[in-house]
């Protein structure tokens, strides 16, 4: 169980700021993410985590002179709620009832309020948008310092790892094919230039990797890509003459902290031309400031759009970076099998040590794609636990266990949940398992006309939930980078409006991860990462073409946990078809004899 740790001190500090004459604010806005709008960010930006004590991916803090709310998502809820101290309110986003936190500080804030934010942790969409709505109620939008970095006086320094040169062996296209893409895609938007700011954009336009941000092969740094020339900003350690070799002489290298100086100084010019520059719609504030008033044009970045199609080698890295992956998570179902059947005593952080052993035994693996959640029974229900010593909770074999875990590997990455029981599950856990698989099922068999986006499918997966009354706060299934991030945009699979925007088509990649969640009991998830493909159709109504997908993790699906009576013909089929697939796939991974290929050859059967 999470402990909530002391904030009293910080937060008071944090308000003696605030107060002070030249901040002279309100409330002091703390986001989760970094100047790159990462999801998940380097020690040193955990800035929401270091005030709040709250340590989830997902989330956002307000502190006024006296009050403290954290606001977050279904996924973080009991998490929260275990993590912060008396001094916080949490605020259950999505609830009803429950404001955004944009309206909380119109609403809820006296009216001529001045709200403190930091411009580098702000994307420029937002803070537009918040300004014009403080405004009706008198109050104001304030960029300052981060009073945070005034308060964390031990924060540590900004890592800066040395940068790994990828092939076009894995990466299928080199940079300067890339760059020469992204040229095109500007002139036909019709603008002077692009920065490139999101650290996994930046990775995968000039095929480098690094290890700045822990379990996201990203590093820290930005670009500016124009017609004329190519500058990419990077910290002095991190750059070997490899790298340099590598980049060619039509890209400059530039030191990190430069890059606001040159956009400064590009600003006079751009509008001496009427030229326009472009920038990402998850582009932090200062730098569109930088720029200057009326030199830039916001829209979805289009190297987002690029990244997420993958070509036939990241395709391949995909299929085949999860057959190892698949071999080592078996191995460790195994070995944990055994050991509770023993009567070992373990914890849930020596079941995620013992699992990231596993896989770095396969080739090609550099590291985890993000914390394994080790969980039995109530810890199951904490949607992204994180098992931790002392408080790590001792693996029960009476319990439901659940794992959700994944790997780096140099030709790509993985994700991967399954749900088990080492004994006798009762038959509402059984039940519950069930609906979730038939979610599960669904979206894995769905067939769909080109033009349909994962908002419209993602009924599917909650539609066998939904006929007992059930359901879960999380998406159905998130994009997964190619050896980068295992959260990838821009589309995805959920109850999210924004999905709508992002058809899904071939060469993308998605998570297929209906679950359930009883608070105090346990928690349900399985999850499998899916390549789009097309597919064919007896018929082509419209001449619009039909996608389909492909799974390609393969870990068998406990069958114990199943409620037969619940499936259909068909969905019995596809059980014992995948199970077939997954003895045929991933057994000469296993070595003859081995406690992993007989699990696999006993877990692997019919329904």
């Amino acid at each position: 169980m999470a402990t909530a740790t002391n904030t009293t001190a910080r937060v008071q500090k944090l308000r003696e700021l605030m107060q002070l004459p030249e901040h002279n604010v309100t409330a002091f806005v703390v986001p989760s993410e970094d100047a790159h709008q990462s999801e998940y960010v380097a020690t040193c930006d955990e800035r929401r985590g270091f005030i709040s004590g709250f340590t989830g991916s997902a989330g956002l803090a307000v502190v006024s002179l006296d009050t403290a709310a954290l606001f977050t998502d279904g996924r973080y809820f009991l998490q929260a709620s275990q993590q912060l101290d008396s001094n916080w309110t949490l605020m259950k986003s999505g609830l009803p009832e429950v404001p955004t936190w944009q309206d909380y500080l119109v609403k809820n804030l006296p009216a001529g309020s001045r709200i403190g934010i930091d411009p580098n942790v702000f994307t420029a969409t937002d803070a537009k948008k918040l300004e014009t709505d403080l405004a009706k109620v008198g109050s104001s939008l304030v960029p300052i310092q981060n009073l945070v970095d005034l308060v964390w006086e031990d924060r540590p320094p900004r890592p800066a790892s040395k940068l790994k040169v990828l092939t076009t062996k894995t990466t299928g296209r080199t940079h300067t094919e890339k760059i020469q893409q992204l040229r095109q895609d500007l002139e036909k938007k019709g603008v002077a230039g692009f920065v490139v700011s999101g650290l996994d954009e930046v990775a995968w336009l000039f095929n480098l990797r690094g290890s700045d941000v822990h379990c996201n092969p990203v590093f820290f740094s930005y670009a500016i890509v124009t017609p004329e020339y190519v500058k990419l900003y990077l910290q002095e350690k991190s750059v070997s003459q490899d790298v340099i070799d590598h980049l060619g002489p039509e890209v400059t290298i530039r030191p990190y902290e430069t890059l606001f100086d040159d956009l400064r100084d590009l600003a006079p010019i751009l509008q001496a031309n009427k030229q326009k520059f472009l920038l990402g719609t998850r582009t932090n504030l200062a730098l569109a400031v930088a720029l200057g008033k009326g030199n830039t044009t916001e829209a979805r970045s289009p190297v987002t759009d690029a990244k997420a199609i993958k070509n036939d080698a990241e395709l391949e890295g995909m299929r085949q970076c999860h057959l190892r992956d698949s071999a080592a998570l078996i191995s460790y179902f195994a070995w944990l099998e055994e050991q509770l059947a023993n009567g070992v005593e373990l914890d849930e952080a020596d079941g995620a040590a013992r699992l990231e052993q596993f896989r770095a035994e396969q080739a090609g693996f550099v590291g985890l794609s993000f914390d394994t959640i080790s969980s039995t029974g109530p810890n199951g229900a904490i949607i992204h636990y994180k098992p931790e010593k002392p408080t790590a909770a001792r693996i029960n074999a009476d319990l439901v266990y659940l794992c959700d875990s994944g790997g780096q590997y140099i030709d790509g990455t993985t994700d991967v949940t399954r749900t088990l029981h080492f004994r006798t599950p009762s038959a509402h856990e059984k039940r519950c398992f069930t609906r979730v698989l038939q979610g599960h099922i669904a979206i894995d068999t769905a067939v769909f006309p080109d033009g349909t986006s994962g908002y419209l499918l993602d009924i599917l997966a909650r539609r066998a939930l939904w006929a007992d009354g059930l359901d879960f706060r999380h998406g159905t299934g998130h994009g997964v980078g190619a050896f980068l991030n295992v959260h990838e945009g821009p589309h995805g699979c959920g109850t999210r409006i924004a999905y709508n925007d992002i058809p899904l088509v071939p060469g993308m990649t998605l998570t297929n991860e209906p679950g359930y969640y009883e608070d105090g009991g346990f928690g349900i998830r399985i999850e499998n990462i899916m390549l789009v493909r097309k597919v064919e159709t007896p018929h082509n109504f419209g001449g619009r073409g039909y996608y389909g997908f492909e799974h390609v993790t393969l870990v068998p699906i406990q069958l114990k946990m199943i409620d037969r009576s619940l499936l259909t013909h068909l969905e019995v089929e596809w059980i014992n078809a995948y199970h077939a697939e997954c003895l045929a796939k991933v057994s000469p991974f296993l070595p003859k004899d081995s406690p992993g290929l007989k699990w696999l050859q006993r877990e692997a059967a019919s329904l």
